[in-house]
C-alpha cells in the first residue's frame, strides 16, 4: 500500500470569522455553528478513510491553536497551523510538507462540501495510483478536493483564488506542466446563502437510523421491541430471521418492518442486516432489549464528534428483576465505561462508513461484539450514552444471579488467553 496523506484545510470556528458570506443568513453564531458541523463531518468521513486503508490525517487550521483543535476534533490527527499567504502558498506549503515526509501521493480537501463521502476519496487516492493530479471539481467554479503523486508548486500559483476560473485555470497550469489531470465527481460548496438549502438536504441524510435486529423464535419478545423503536420514527426497521418456527416473522412483517432471511448465527445476521441498510447510522439491537425512547436523536448527537467510533447505551434490566440487579447493573456500568467494552445487548451504535471500515462482524458462534469492539476501540472513543436500554432478565432468572455472571467472567476470560469462540461455544 502506497504512504498517503490526506491533509483538511478549516477553520476553529469562532462567531463573526468563520463562514462569514453566511453571516446575513444565518448570523455569526450560526455560521460559525455550520463551520463546526461540516469539519465534524468532513473530519468523521476521514476518519473512516484512515482505518480502512492506512492514509494518514493532518488538518491544516486558521483561528485557534493547537490545543483548541485538539479539545475540539481528539488528539487522532496532526495538527498545522495553515500560517502565512494567499491561499495558493498554504496549499503548495501544506503538499510540500507532505511530500517532504516521504508521503507519495497526498490529497488535500476543505471543510465545505458536505457531500464529499469516503467513496469520493477512496478514489481519490487510487486515482492518483495512476494519474499525478486529481480534481475535485465544486459547481461554483472552484475545486473541493486536489492530489498530487508530486510536488508541485507551480499548480498553485498565478491563480485568482475565489472566482469561477480556479479550476480552469488549474487545470492548464498542469497540463503546461506536462501533467494529465482526472475529475472527479462536481458537487457542490456551501458558502453562500443559496448553498444552504443543499446542506438541509444533506442533514437530512445524516439522522437516518438504521436499527437491525437479529432474530431467532423471538415472538415472546419481539412485538414489545418494535413498539418502542417504531415510537422514535428511526429511517428503517430490519428484522434479519436465522430461521424461526415461531411467529416472529408475522410479527415483524405486521409492523411493517424489513424482514430478511439469513443463515443462522448473531455475527452473519448482524452483517446481512447492515448490508441491506440504507441509513448513515446503524444501531444493532437484541429482540428483547427496550430501547430510550429518544434513541435517533441520541445516536446521531453521540456520532457528530470525529472522537467517537461506536457507542452503546447504558445497561438496565427489565421487570421482574432479580435481587441482585443492581449489582448486575453497577458491574456492567463499571465493564462498558471504565474500559469501554459494551455488550451487543446495551445496543451498539456506528456510522455506516466507519462500521464497514472497520470490516463488520466476525461471523463466530460467540463473541462477534466483543471482538468488534475491541477492534473499534483501538481507533478511537467507544461512548455510553447516559440513556438506558432495558434488557431482558430472563437469562439471569432461569440460571441466577451469580452463575450466570460468573460464567460470563470465566467465558470472556478463556477467551481473552487465547480460546477460540469457535472452541468456547462447544463448552456452553
Amino acid at each position: 500500500m502506497p504512504r498517503e496523506h490526506l491533509i483538511l484545510f478549516t477553520r476553529y470556528p469562532i462567531a463573526g470569522k468563520a463562514k462569514t458570506r453566511l453571516i446575513p443568513a444565518l448570523g455569526a453564531e450560526g455560521a460559525a455553528a455550520l463551520q463546526r458541523q461540516l469539519t465534524e463531518l468532513t473530519l468523521c468521513r476521514a476518519m473512516a478513510l484512515a482505518v480502512a486503508r492506512g492514509v494518514s490525517i493532518e488538518v491544516r487550521y486558521e483561528g485557534g491553536t493547537e490545543s483548541l483543535m485538539r479539545d475540539w476534533l481528539g488528539p487522532k490527527p496532526r495538527y498545522t497551523p495553515q500560517g502565512e499567504g494567499d491561499l495558493g502558498q498554504r496549499l503548495a506549503r501544506a503538499a510540500q510538507s507532505a511530500f517532504d515526509d516521504d508521503a507519495e501521493s497526498v490529497v488535500i480537501i476543505g471543510a465545505d462540501c458536505p457531500r464529499l463521502d469516503e467513496r469520493i476519496l477512496h478514489q481519490a487516492f487510487d486515482t492518483l495510483r495512476k494519474i499525478e493530479v486529481v480534481f475535485g471539481p465544486a459547481k461554483d467554479g472552484g475545486y473541493y478536493l486536489v492530489g498530487l503523486r508530486r510536488p508541485m508548486p507551480a499548480l498553485f500559483q498565478g491563480i485568482a483564488w475565489s472566482t469561477s476560473s480556479v479550476l480552469a485555470d488549474s487545470i492548464a497550469t498542469a497540463h503546461s506542466n506536462g501533467c494529465e489531470s482526472i475529475l472527479l465527481n462536481t458537487l457542490p460548496d456551501v458558502d453562500e446563502p443559496p448553498d444552504l438549502a443543499d446542506w438541509q438536504s444533506v442533514q437530512a441524510q445524516l439522522q437516518r437510523v438504521s436499527v437491525i435486529i437479529p432474530t431467532l423464535n423471538e415472538a415472546a419478545h419481539l412485538a414489545e421491541t418494535l413498539r418502542h423503536v417504531a415510537a422514535a420514527h428511526p429511517h428503517e426497521i430490519i428484522i434479519v430471521d436465522g430461521g424461526s418456527t415461531d411467529d416472529t416473522i408475522h410479527i415483524a412483517t405486521e409492523s411493517g418492518a424489513k424482514v430478511v432471511h439469513s443463515e443462522r448465527g448473531r455475527g452473519r445476521q448482524l452483517n446481512t442486516g447492515a448490508a441491506q441498510a440504507t441509513g448513515e447510522h446503524l444501531f444493532f439491537l437484541h429482540a428483547d432489549t427496550l430501547p430510550p425512547s429518544n434513541f435517533t436523536s441520541a445516536i446521531v448527537d453521540t456520532l457528530r464528534s470525529p472522537q467517537t467510533i461506536a457507542g452503546a447505551f447504558r445497561f438496565t434490566l427489565r421487570e421482574p428483576r432479580p435481587p441482585a440487579s443492581l449489582i448486575i447493573e453497577s458491574l456492567t456500568r463499571w465493564r462498558s465505561e471504565r474500559r469501554q467494552l459494551p455488550y451487543g445487548d446495551q445496543g451498539l451504535f456506528i456510522r455506516r462508513a466507519m462500521f464497514e471500515a472497520l470490516g463488520r462482524f466476525a461471523e463466530w458462534p460467540m463473541l462477534e461484539d466483543i471482538d468488534f469492539i475491541c477492534c473499534a476501540r483501538r481507533h478511537g472513543k467507544i461512548v455510553i450514552h447516559p440513556d438506558a436500554v432495558q434488557t431482558s432478565a430472563r437469562r439471569w432468572q432461569q440460571h441466577g444471579v451469580l452463575r450466570t455472571f460468573l460464567r460470563h467472567q470465566m467465558i470472556l476470560l478463556v477467551y481473552f488467553a487465547g480460546v477460540s469462540p469457535s472452541r468456547l461455544a462447544r463448552w456452553r
